[in-house]
């Protein structure tokens, strides 16, 4: 058995507060892509629990892909059409499956950015 997870989170950089309410979709892209989950952001910006974590987290290549658009819309942000972020895809690797993945995401209207956390 694993011990390692994957985590995440997204935070407004321009209303400096926890994005609540963003569409998260998590797909392993080792080989054809296969989507494995999708999850909402909670009030605090977070997926409510790990998005892989035990036995499910494997080595491989996966891509997270955060629905920025939609989530800036709810909000009531004035969005150019198309919106110049609609979808926000993150690719990454996961080399070992003991340790804790986290892939956050810091966005704005017109910028993002992320690293890898703990």
């Amino acid at each position: 058995m694993t011990t390692g997870r994957l985590t995440t989170h997204v935070l407004d950089t321009h209303l400096g507060r926890p994005a609540a309410g963003l569409i998260i979709e998590l797909w392993n892209v080792s080989g054809e892509p296969v989507k494995l989950k999708t999850t909402v952001t909670n009030a605090d910006g977070r997926a409510g629990e790990p998005l892989l974590q035990g036995d499910a987290l494997k080595m491989g290549l996966y891509e997270l892909r955060f629905r920025a658009g939609e989530y800036l819309q709810g909000i009531g942000e004035r969005l150019s059409t198309p919106p110049f972020f609609d979808v926000i895809p993150i690719k990454f690797g996961i080399s070992n499956v003991s340790q804790h993945y986290h892939v956050p995401l810091l966005l704005s209207a017109h910028g993002y950015a992320t690293y890898r956390g703990s």
